[in-house]
């Protein structure tokens, strides 16, 4: 994917304590939408699931609007809408940024001040001025170090995007959610800064229980968040963790 045009980003410049609010894109009439609506040819073996994404993507106004203001993803108003909530950006601040690709949230993250951002992802992106992006699996046993190598020292903020490939069978794919969050919430612990954030998309049902009990024991506020610009037929959902205890402090 190329690079967005810098002068059609959005947010805010480092150090502009003002906020931007994330706006719903502007209904249009009937026949409007009936004009804008585009269906996409099945083409000799193209799966029916593909055709409904791209159906999807087409037809999305925040897909569109991603691409009018610059922004490498629709994702990148979901993290502005998390923003807006409940702050977890502020200038001068270092993010990890885990499961990066294609960019969107490390968009943001600059946009709104951060100082540094280091991504991760097994997709590469594209370079984001302010952001170091690794092309390598966030599972493997050396990632960690190298994302707070980059980063020189800990992040106020650990964003986890990552998403498993899916297989089809429901009860695997819930395993492999499970454990890219718990890897995630993992790293938050051992590296994050004190009274730092964490947030990270987890699927409806997705979380288990003892998950949500060590987040408790290490975080002042623990929520969840389902910003307006998610699909509303998607089961995806946010934990947003807010003021970071580490061990010994949490248990004071």
């Amino acid at each position: 994917m190329s690079k967005p045009p810098a002068n059609k980003m959005s947010g805010n410049a480092p150090g502009d304590k003002r906020r931007r609010r994330v706006t719903k894109p502007k209904a249009v009439s009937a026949e409007h939408q009936r004009q804008l609506t585009k269906k996409v040819k099945t083409a000799r073996g193209r799966k029916l699931s593909s055709k409904l994404w791209i159906e999807r993507q087409i037809n999305d106004p925040y897909v569109a609007r991603a691409q009018a203001e610059g922004w490498r993803s629709r994702a990148a108003f979901k993290l502005q809408e998390i923003d807006d909530k409940h702050r977890v950006l502020r200038p001068g601040m270092y993010v990890a940024d885990l499961g990066s690709a294609p960019g969107g949230w490390s968009q943001v993250a600059v946009r709104r001040g951060a100082a540094d951002v280091v991504g991760i992802d097994l997709i590469p992106v594209d370079p984001i001025d302010g952001t170091t992006q690794i092309e390598a699996d966030f599972t493997d046993p050396d990632a960690s170090d190298r994302v707070m190598e980059l980063l020189g020292r800990k992040p106020d903020l650990v964003m986890s995007d990552l998403a498993a490939n899916t297989t089809g069978h429901r009860q695997t794919d819930h395993l492999k959610t499970i454990a890219l969050v718990d890897a995630a919430v993992d790293f938050a612990f051992d590296h994050l800064a004190e009274n730092g954030s964490f947030i990270a998309k987890v699927f409806q049902g997705g979380t288990t229980g003892e998950t949500l009990r060590r987040l408790q024991s290490h975080f002042k506020t623990v929520k969840h968040f389902k910003p307006d610009s998610s699909r509303k037929g998607s089961p995806e959902i946010y934990l947003v963790a807010l003021g970071y205890k580490p061990t010994g402090l949490a248990d004071s």
